[in-house]
């Protein structure tokens, strides 16, 4: 579960603006892909973040996760 609740708050604070110092959303965030085995173990509210992380990426950058 340590790796899901690290990739959570990585996600968060993501989502958290389109533009850092180091550059836009699209330059330094990727899709979220995980395994069926991580994907059981998420609790809701990190499933939901995914899940806006993905949108986010798909609206802004164009991705097809």
């Amino acid at each position: 579960m340590g790796q899901v609740t690290a990739l959570a708050l990585m996600l968060a604070l993501a989502l958290a603006g389109c533009s850092t110092a180091a550059g836009s959303f699209c330059s330094v965030s990727s899709p979220a892909r995980l395994s069926a085995a991580a994907v059981d173990q998420l609790t809701d509210a990190q499933a939901r973040a995914l899940l806006a992380h993905n949108r986010k990426g798909e609206k802004l950058c164009g991705w097809h996760p």
